[in-house]
């Protein structure tokens, strides 16, 4: 069986009436004879034969029938034109008619619909088309009928005068075609049945068979109409009003396919049926088949052997002559064979005069291909067309109709549709109404279930048909692919076609077909996909799973347009919902940024602006024409202003500013210093007070990228025992904030006061406000509760507690301190000046006071009272020691009880009503923050609840003094030689130092150089050079610093074992304090001065300590790490400006004299060899290995070499060398600047040849004597090797050539004990060494 083709794909007949026959059927209330015997078409049951004879069964066979005359006017318009003008036919057909259209469709949706009312009505106008093309011969004619009537004066002569008339075809057009009579013989005509036999047997015999006698009644009047098969609609005629000849054009009213009727008696319609039929059996198809079969021997002779074969018989039997078989196959033998052979019209009776480009008609192997389509012969068909592909003359837009479903198919589209669109960027009318043919036949030749099936998938056909143009025909075809593709479904796909059929719909002006097509988009893109996920990952990502919402960039250009278009339509309510949902939050965007870019990252505007004034435009004409008092009560905004988890309550204590985490520190520290003290617990700043106004610090945080307003901002407040909203507004007072505008993603902290008149406790529930002043909002305020798991049902089902609401309780003012600063304004600073401050105390309740504690930040240096001032000495006594005794330990952070005010009766309690005031002194250190935040806990007496509040007060640093220090071995008494560097980095400020002291647990250190007398003047520098020996008032010092090594080196073992640490102190150190000063000394053992101390070396310890031991906990290190290690020197400058009266001191640590001996080498060793293991300071491998490292290259475990060796150099010798050669005495100093090891040491004297000398002016030495020194030095002692330089000639002698070989003993090493070496070190003069001796000559010349 035959498939079923498009009717596109049918036989073309043109019908040529005689005057006679149109007015005869005019009369008769007929339409025009091709109307006539097209509504008789398909034909039912037509056989047809193959190339092999082959029956082919058609159950339906289809013919089209035009009027000749109309062809030949249509042939003569340009295919551009025309093309461009059935576009714009299409689309004024499309648009007047689908209003109606998506009406009834929304009335009666059928969701089994494979066919829409636009698609029949673009493929009705498509398949309609009968002009025919030069690139195609579907529409070339095949037959023409010559249709008379024998009403005619003479229908012999008009018969004749049919056939004379000439073909006005242009020369592209194909007239392989047969001529055809037809006789109409009415029952009223003026011949007799018997004449018109007679007539009709002329015609036969003078031009052939291919004749027939049509007799019919048609009464008068007419009978009955009769409805006949609908008419495809055609294009009307260019510049005509007039209807054409095909259906009625209704282009001036609603394009609806009206009933077709004939009023045609019974009998009439069998006898044009019957002509019909056997027009087609007997004459039409016939004729087909011979011509099939004369064509494909042509075309098979053609294929049997290569061309090259024939060219070599042409040049060896001398043929000159050729036939061309595909050209002019009008006269080929197949159609000159025929019995009408005489009466076919030839190719130059179709030419046509001017200067027109003639064009050769479709070759005859492509009507070879069309003619065994139409006839079924797909084998024979398929053959050709493939063969016309290899050729690239076509065919791939007819392969697919014949081709059963493969992945090749696909490619035949795809190149069918290449072929169009390859041409221009720019697609031309002719390319798009070709590309819309080609996807009409698909649509239509291939049977749905295999045209969307997986295989085909013709859905994309279309939409590559449809190109980039935007005419309504391309939406159209995108429509019909989005309509399929959500049949299958693939929802997302078909939404994203519908989106794009309306884009382009919506620059046509067609807007019901727009908006039927972005509802459909709409419902597609809220459709949610069905992916199977675990239902952990909702928990995991702690979202809802039913809550859905889609690609939000995609339904903004979905609902953006349909707004626009339901509001440029009246339905303001459901353009105003739109608008309103476009204001979506972008949360994965910070501020400032743009919601989209680009590929060349470019920031491109948001839209955010444009939908915000589309809604304010909107509901404002709503407000405005339905009245102020109407409201749509389903409108709420998609998106929150308040930040739920920053929405907090504000008392006027809180006001005091400051970064809540640092009071939170605060807290934090009272809790734990009380937690070892008391039970009582501490009220942290969470109740309010009768009459005393409280805030909610609401932050609101615009989440578009456009400016808004909001006004009419308040909050809802009710008691929290009460389910009634306005439970509380008689009692409760609320601030009503007018308006508030926030700029494009702005975040803003907005204060609302509240004032209760009575002890209650409230919830704050809501916020409300006006959105642009028009729409009413309200969003809540209460926090969701955290997840259950404390239950295996809770724990299996996703559960949460109860929300968190913001309460506050109000309740009776009895205890209440306020605190402030006398002096509010800024507090300008200079690094380390000490400042007095005056603290002011005011108990607002109604109960006494007597348990106050002040809590300062960790960093701050701050004495409760006076600063004490320097005492007076003698002033001969300008250098003093004393001794300054230490716990050793890490200052905790703890507050400070407040024992005595000032300016009250009871030092010790503050009355109802009372003021006081509290002096403090501020040590400006260098990493005090910019400001001085103060928490207050106080309680009437003892056994009671505490409460707080916090004082604040600015403060700027600005830096004074650059301090820093080098030291050496020194060469004269003193064991090092400490240079201080202080340099004064002010602007303008000139400084006095009054005297520096150095701490040391075991140094002491001396002048060398005078103190400065002089104010250092702005970027001036000054150097202090000091001398560090061994302190004779502490004999024992070496005992000590061991005791404090072999804590640390203890607590650093049990960190590596993984070892809980116990919470013991370090062995308490007195520190040897040297002061230096040109007048009164200030003694490290006042108060003020001991805590300043004190603290100033903690905090630089403390964040020393973080740094480098980052996963030891910071709360152990007071029980792991001493204040002072044995050999740092801490040096403390106090210095004044008189000026301007201010004064203050700057802490210089990280000073180190001495030598040490990896006291912890065993334990690291130890801890290496030890299988690794976790712990709870080191999680991971790789955190031990971190903490190890740091232990090693820790100040705990340094590893010097103690020995010190120092040459006797510069001095000048004296000698008469006519008495003979010189011997010069040389001292080789060696010092053991170790406190706690003994040394061993061998001096030899060997100069080397090849040492270097310094310069050309030093002469080498050479030693004689003793040249091998050895010896023992205990800690802190040194000797002198005295060896003799031999010289024969005056001159300068470098003092090189000698190696010191150390041995460094253990700790426990005695005179009475056994050696056990440490260490070993090898020393030889550094480069560079200028140690010289001069040897002069005195004799006389």
């Amino acid at each position: 069986m035959a498939p079923a083709l498009p009717s596109s794909l049918s036989p073309h007949i043109c019908i040529l009436p005689s005057p006679d026959l149109e007015e005869l059927l005019e009369s008769s209330s007929l339409p025009p004879l091709p109307q006539i015997l097209q509504s008789f078409s398909p034909l039912p049951q037509v056989t047809t034969r193959t190339t092999s004879l082959t029956s082919i069964p058609h159950t339906s066979f289809a013919l089209r029938f035009s009027d000749l005359s109309d062809i030949e006017a249509a042939c003569r318009e340009d295919e551009e034109q025309r093309a461009e003008r059935t576009l714009d036919w299409i689309g004024e057909r499309i648009n007047k008619s689908c209003a109606k259209w998506v009406e009834d469709i929304e009335k009666t949706p059928d969701k089994d619909a494979i066919r829409t009312p636009w698609w029949d009505e673009l493929r009705r106008c498509t398949e309609g088309e009968l002009v025919p093309s030069r690139t195609e011969g579907w529409n070339h004619p095949v037959s023409i009928i010559l249709a008379v009537s024998t009403t005619a004066p003479n229908p012999l002569q008009a018969i004749t005068a049919l056939h004379s008339r000439m073909l006005d075809f242009p020369s592209w057009v194909d007239t392989t075609h047969f001529i055809y009579t037809l006789i109409i013989h009415p029952h009223n005509s003026a011949l007799s049945d018997e004449e018109a036999g007679a007539l009709f047997n002329a015609v036969k015999k003078q031009y052939g068979l291919q004749s027939y006698l049509l007799p019919l009644s048609l009464p008068s009047p007419p009978p009955p109409p009769v409805p006949v098969p609908a008419l495809m609609p055609r294009l009307p005629p260019p510049y005509s009003t007039e209807k054409s000849n095909g259906a009625p054009d209704n282009s001036r009213g609603e394009t609806r396919v009206a009933l077709n009727t004939l009023k045609m008696a019974e009998q009439d319609i069998q006898q044009t049926a019957k002509f019909t039929r056997e027009f087609v059996i007997m004459s039409l198809v016939p004729w087909m088949e011979r011509c099939v079969v004369e064509w494909n021997e042509n075309y098979s002779s053609s294929r049997r052997l290569p061309s090259r074969l024939f060219s070599s018989t042409r040049r060896l039997f001398g043929s000159t002559t050729s036939s061309n078989a595909a050209s002019a196959h009008s006269s080929s033998p197949s159609v000159s064979s025929l019995p009408s052979r005489s009466h076919t019209y030839s190719a130059s009776q179709a030419s046509m005069t001017g200067s027109t480009i003639m064009k050769t008609p479709p070759s005859q192997q492509r009507r070879l291909a069309e003619f065994a389509t139409v006839l079924g012969d797909i084998k024979l068909a398929a053959n050709v067309w493939e063969s016309l592909r290899k050729e690239g003359k076509g065919g791939s837009d007819i392969l697919p109709l014949l081709s059963a479903p493969s992945p090749t198919v696909p490619l035949h589209v795809s190149n069918a549709l290449s072929s169009l669109f390859a041409s221009s960027v720019e697609l031309p009318s002719l390319s798009q109404l070709r590309a819309l043919t080609y996807a009409v036949r698909w649509e239509i030749g291939i049977s749905h279930t295999e045209f969307s099936g997986k295989i085909l998938e013709g859905e994309r056909w279309l939409v590559w048909a449809a190109g980039t143009a935007e005419e309504p025909p391309s939406a159209l075809l995108l429509a019909q692919a989005a309509m399929l593709s959500a049949r299958k479904p693939a929802s997302r796909r078909a939404a994203l076609w519908y989106l794009s059929a309306a884009n382009r719909l919506e620059k046509c002006g067609i807007k019901p077909l727009t908006m039927y097509f972005l509802r459909k988009a709409h419902e597609l893109f809220k459709m949610r996909p069905d992916k199977a996920l675990s239902p952990s990952f909702w928990e995991s990502e702690g979202k809802d799973s039913t809550d859905y919402h889609g690609f939000d960039a995609v339904m903004s250009g979905i609902e953006h347009p349909l707004g626009r278009l339901l509001y440029t339509t009246g339905d303001l309510s459901s353009a105003v919902r739109f608008f309103l949902g476009l204001l979506k939050p972008q949360s994965s965007l910070g501020p400032g940024t743009s919601r989209y870019e680009n590929e060349e990252n470019k920031a491109i505007p948001s839209t955010d602006k444009v939908f915000l004034e589309d809604f304010r435009v909107a509901f404002a004409h709503f407000k405005s024409t339905s009245g102020e008092d109407v409201t749509l009560p389903e409108l709420k905004l998609p998106f929150t202003l308040a930040v739920l988890n920053q929405t907090r309550i504000r008392f006027p204590r809180d006001s005091v500013g400051g970064e809540q985490a640092e009071w939170d520190k605060r807290e934090e520290t009272w809790v734990e210093f009380w937690k070892s003290r008391g039970k009582e617990k501490l009220e942290k700043s969470g109740k309010g007070a009768v009459e005393e106004t409280f805030w909610v610090d609401i932050v609101l945080r615009n989440p578009l990228d456009a400016e808004i307003n909001i006004s009419n901002v308040t909050l809802i407040v009710k008691e929290s025992l009460s389910h009634d909203p306005q439970s509380a507004s008689t009692f409760v007072e609320v601030e009503n904030i007018e308006e508030i505008t926030l700029g494009a993603r702005e975040s803003r902290t907005v204060p609302i006061s509240i004032k209760s008149c009575r002890a209650t406790s409230l919830i704050v529930s809501h916020v409300t406000y006006d959105f642009l002043s028009l729409l009413p909002s309200t969003e809540s305020l209460a926090r969701r509760g955290r997840r259950l798991q404390d239950t295996p049902q809770q724990r299996q089902t996703v559960m949460y507690a109860p929300d968190i609401h913001v309460k506050v309780e109000v309740e009776e003012a009895s205890q209440k301190l306020n605190v402030v600063f006398a002096d509010s304004t800024p507090l300008e600073l200079l690094e380390g000046e000490r400042k007095p401050i005056t603290i002011q105390m005011y108990n607002a309740g109604k109960r006494n006071l007597g348990d106050i504690w002040m809590i300062t930040g960790a960093d701050d240096e701050v004495w409760l009272g006076t600063a004490e001032t320097a005492s007076s000495t003698s002033p001969t006594d300008d250098i003093s020691t004393e001794i300054f005794h230490s716990d050793n330990k890490l200052p905790s952070w703890t507050p400070i009880h407040v024992e005595q005010l000032e300016n009250t009766e009871d030092s010790s309690s503050l009355d109802p009503g009372a003021c006081a005031e509290l002096n403090i002194v501020l040590h400006a250190g260098p990493n005090s923050h910019g400001s001085l935040s103060v928490l207050f806990v106080y309680r009437e007496q003892g056994g009671e609840t505490f409460h707080c509040t916090r004082a604040m007060r600015n403060v700027e640093i600005t830096p004074l003094l650059k301090a820093s220090a080098t030291s050496q071995p020194s060469r004269s008494d003193h064991s090092f030689s400490l240079n201080l560097e202080l340099e004064n980095v002010s602007n303008s400020n000139p400084v006095l130092v009054t005297q520096v002291t150095t701490i040391s647990p075991a140094w002491t250190c001396t002048p060398i150089s005078e103190l400065w007398s002089e104010p250092l003047s702005s970027h001036q520098t000054a150097h202090l050079f000091l001398g560090a020996s061994t302190s004779s008032k502490k004999p024992h010092n070496a005992e000590g610093i061991t005791a404090i090594v072999n804590y640390a080196s203890q607590k650093l073992s049990d960190v590596l074992q993984g070892h809980s640490i116990e919470p013991t102190d370090p062995p308490p150190i007195d520190l040897i304090c040297s002061h230096i000063s040109k007048g009164d000394i200030r003694s490290v053992n006042g108060p003020s001065t001991c805590r300043f101390i004190r603290s100033g070396r903690g905090n630089i310890i403390s964040r020393s300590l973080k740094r480098s031991f980052p996963h030891i906990p910071a709360p152990s290190h007071p029980h792991i790490f001493p204040l002072y290690s044995p050999l740092s020197v801490d040096v403390i400058f106090y210095w004044e400006i008189p000026s301007q009266r201010r004064s203050g001191h700057l802490f210089l640590s990280d000073i180190t004299l001495g030598a040490g001996h990896a006291a912890l080498r065993d334990i690291i060793q130890e801890a290496e060899s030890t299988k690794a293991k976790r712990s709870m300071y080191a999680e991971t491998q790789r955190e031990k290995h971190e903490i190890l490292e740091a232990i090693r290259d820790s100040e705990w475990n340094v590893e010097t070499n103690p020995t010190v060796i120092a040459v006797e150099s510069g001095r000048t010798v004296e000698h008469d060398f006519a008495k003979g050669p010189c011997q010069a005495q040389v001292g080789f100093t060696i010092r053991n600047c170790s406190l706690t090891h003994s040394s061993r040491f061998l001096l030899r004297l060997q100069p080397r040849t090849d040492e270097p000398l310094l310069s050309s002016t030093f002469l080498p030495p050479c030693y004689t004597g003793r040249l091998t020194f050895r010896g023992t030095l205990k800690p802190s002692t040194s000797t002198t090797a005295r060896a003799k330089l031999y010289t024969t000639c005056p001159g300068i002698y470098a003092l090189v050539g000698w190696s010191l070989e150390t041995e460094v003993g253990e700790a426990c090493s005695q005179e009475d004990s056994e050696w056990k070496t440490r260490h070993r070190y090898m020393q030889h003069p550094r480069p560079g060494d200028e140690s010289s001796i001069t040897v002069s000559d005195v004799s006389e010349p």
